[in-house]
């Protein structure tokens, strides 16, 4: 393993390419992570995303200019001149397809947030990585918040449940809670732990509240504020106790979590436990297409693997 690794970005639209490459090219920056270094890029973006279209130009120019970020003119050469992948394309709906070549190469890949813009890409996308055993993980920055982490690790007894809120603006190319949902979302599962069944969503044009019901019987609550910007906070509930979170956090811990799996090839966050996250958030767009009803996640699950 060389000493510090080239990795290839794909997708320059999100601020996400910015703030990885900062951390891991500039070791003036306080919160520098050695171990790797963002040599080669692809400024992939869409056109029909107003997010994207705004900032690429923008991005790249800094990662050009400011850290030395060589273009590249594909996706294929980008792969072949790295030795893993940070995939930071802000639409969802390029993801299966940006990432097939990596999977082709067996190059560890991040696949930053949402994994696909359907639970059905989701699905066949971990497929490719499990056919093609490649490295793959994804997840949202928030399960790593020291703020988080304090909320999961606190006792309070018998855990029975959680609240999550934070901002969920609606984005129309992608699922309501995938764009930005999946942030307050993961935070929850980050409390709780896998094992929710089913989920019930009330949805108002500002706000929609999902309520998951788990396996042991605790109760996890989202809920997304459908506006940005947009406050984080998680509070769980126990027998003995309550016990809110107390700071928040940035990109840093999971940055270095994700320079810690391209060394290792083992992924902090497994594919079954992303997969139940969006299951979670596609059975909530599905229990607001019927009127607030439960849905199982198994339910989303099996049909998204036909």
């Amino acid at each position: 393993m060389p000493e510090e690794l080239r990795l290839g970005m794909i997708g320059l639209d999100t601020s996400h390419s910015v703030e990885f490459t900062r951390r891991l090219n500039d070791p003036a920056n306080p919160q520098h992570i050695p171990g790797a270094r963002v040599v080669h890029g692809f400024p992939e973006f869409s056109p029909d995303m107003s997010w994207s279209v705004e900032r690429v130009k923008e991005f790249t120019r800094e990662l050009e200019e400011q850290h030395g970020v060589l273009m590249l003119g594909s996706i294929a050469e980008v792969v072949a001149e790295s030795d893993a992948i940070l995939l930071c394309s802000l639409d969802g709906r390029k993801h299966l397809a940006q990432v097939e070549p990596v999977f082709a190469a067996k190059k560890p890949v991040f696949v930053d947030k949402p994994v696909a813009a359907t639970l059905k890409d989701v699905v066949s996308l971990y497929e490719l990585a499990a056919e093609s055993e490649t490295p793959c993980f994804s997840a949202s920055a928030m399960r790593w918040y020291p703020g988080i982490i304090g909320v999961a690790q606190a006792d309070v007894g018998a855990v029975r449940g959680a609240i999550s809120y934070g901002p969920s603006p609606l984005e129309p190319n992608h699922p309501d809670l995938f764009f930005y949902g999946i942030h307050p979302t993961e935070a929850l599962f980050t409390v709780l732990g896998s094992g929710c069944q089913r989920v019930q969503r009330v949805t108002t044009p500002h706000t929609s509240v999902v309520t998951g019901m788990w396996e042991d019987g605790k109760v996890g609550t989202l809920h997304a504020i459908h506006r940005w910007p947009a406050e984080y906070k998680v509070t769980k509930f126990g027998d003995t106790g309550i016990f809110e979170q107390k700071e928040a956090g940035d990109y840093t811990p999971m940055l270095r979590e994700i320079v810690k799996f391209f060394q290792t090839r083992k992924a902090p966050v497994t594919m079954s436990e992303t997969l139940e996250i969006y299951c979670f958030m596609e059975a909530a767009d599905e229990s607001r297409r019927w009127g607030g009803t439960s849905v199982e996640l198994s339910e989303v699950l099996a049909r998204a693997s036909e």
